[in-house]
This record gives structure tokens, sequence and C-alpha cells, in this order.
């Protein structure tokens, strides 16, 4: 059965515990594509490298050239997983009214029999820069930790370590995702976390009415995230959270999460 691009409605949740709490949630849609069904059956109802209120383009991804998918598959190889044979979704922001901003994107690597062989965690900040994370035979449901090494924001020092979980699950025909990134800025076993994110959502197929229902709904929704980043920048240099200089950026492009043994079952996709 051929893979159809989807469209998610959810939520971003982001909570800091240190030095004062501050939390925010706010409604966001964004794309869940079936890279290699795309690349065999063609866009579809997706708006693919042209321009549209709403739009998917692969020079937004990876290293910059035309096939984004053909970019992934080579840092598969590179790093020598070679038995992701299955459908590839990104999990992404779209452009919207040719602006788009993504603070992280999800790229599920999946083998031919459907279980879950990497993921991909293509992380941008807002000075220009991009790292990917990437982790070897993780687990839905099943906690995957990574060493932070990439600059996101000047409220949080490179250091410490971030605990990754997703999930994708289906249920009475409702199909959802969650993707979820706890940071804990030190090493040590047992130390608090500092930041809790978030983001899921209801997946839909991506077609006219859906299309219409996210750009109705959020008319700038990628403007949005830029403003929402810098207004909560401004409200921790308000509350005199610790700043952080930017550190020169990794060396490599692509950090590579070694396979973690799982401290609990795999939830089914």
């Amino acid at each position: 059965m051929t893979a159809l691009a989807q469209i998610g409605f959810g939520q971003v949740r982001h909570t800091r515990h240190r030095p004062r709490r501050n939390a925010f949630a706010y409604p966001t849609y964004f794309l869940m594509l079936p890279m290699r069904s795309l690349r065999q059956h063609g866009p579809g109802a997706l708006a693919r490298n042209r321009r549209a209120a709403l739009a998917f383009h692969d020079r937004d991804h990876g290293d910059g050239r035309d096939d984004a998918l053909a970019w992934l598959e080579s840092v598969l190889a590179e790093h020598g997983i070679l038995d992701a044979d299955g459908e590839v979704w990104l999990h992404t922001y779209p452009r919207v009214l040719g602006y788009t901003f993504k603070p992280v994107s999800f790229w599920y690597c999946h083998r031919a029999d459907g279980s879950l062989r990497a993921v991909l965690a293509e992380v941008n900040n807002t000075f220009g820069e991009r790292h990917c994370y990437l982790l070897d035979a993780p687990h839905y449901g099943v906690p995957c930790e990574a060493a932070k090494v990439f600059h996101v924001s000047p409220f949080c020092p490179v250091q410490g370590r971030y605990r990754f979980v997703f999930m994708r699950t289906r249920q009475d025909g409702r199909e959802r995702t969650v993707a979820r990134i706890d940071y804990h800025d030190d090493d040590s076993a047992g130390s608090p976390v500092l930041l809790n994110t978030s983001v899921c959502g209801d997946l839909l197929p991506l077609d006219a009415a859906t299309r219409r229902r996210a750009l109705w709904s959020h008319p700038a929704m990628t403007l949005g995230v830029i403003a929402r980043i810098h207004w909560q920048a401004l409200r921790l240099w308000w509350r005199k959270a610790p700043f952080f200089r930017q550190p020169p950026a990794p060396g490599d492009f692509v950090t590579t999460v070694p396979a973690q043994q799982p401290d609990a079952e795999p939830r089914p996709t």
C-alpha cells in the first residue's frame, strides 16, 4: 500500500524549570512525509519545490541539495546504516507563504518490515547553523540519550545531554505522533531536567481541505514560530536567566548516537 503525505494538527509544549519556571504551549501543524513513496509515486497533494501558500522544499534540509532524501541516504550509508530500506517519514514544518524556520525536523528511517532502524534529528538554530543527531537503533516509546554538542539557545550551555522519546500510535482509526526532547544541563546521574519540550499531533491526509484548515487557522504559522522564539528569549533575559555566548559549531555535521540497550519493551508503531 502506497503511503501518502500527511499533515499533523497538535501542540508544541515547552517548560523551563530553572532559575525560574517558564512554560508555554501553543497550537501548531506540521508535515509528515513518506519520502520514499513520494520519490516513487510523485508528490500528490504536496506542493514540492514550487511556490505555493503551503509547500515543502528539499533544499531546506540537509546540505541544501535538491533531493533531501538522497542526502539522508548518503548520511545513513556513511555511518554504516545499510538496512534502513523501508519507508522514511519526515516530520517537519512546511514553508508557509514562502517562509520557513524549522527548529527541529525528524527523519524516521524504517526497515522493510516496518520496524524503526534510525532517527535523524535535524536541528537549526536562529544563527543560520544546522546540526544533526543520528540515533542508531532507537525504539518507539523508549528513551534514547545523546550528548548535546550544538548551540541552540543563548540561555542554555553546550553541555549535558538530550533525552529523546518518539511515539507513533494508531487507535480507533486515529493516527498520532509525539516527539519529546528533555534537556539535562548536567551529565551526572540523577541530575534534574532543565527543559521539557515536545511536539505532538493527530495525523490526517494532506489534501485541499486540510491545507485550507491549516492556512485559515494559522495563516502565518512559520513566522509565528520565529516570533515566539524571540519573545520567549526576551522573557528569559528579563528574568535574568544565565546567558551563554555562542561557541564554534561542531566540526562534524552529524553526531552519531550509538545503539542503546532499551530499559523498557518497545511499543508498537
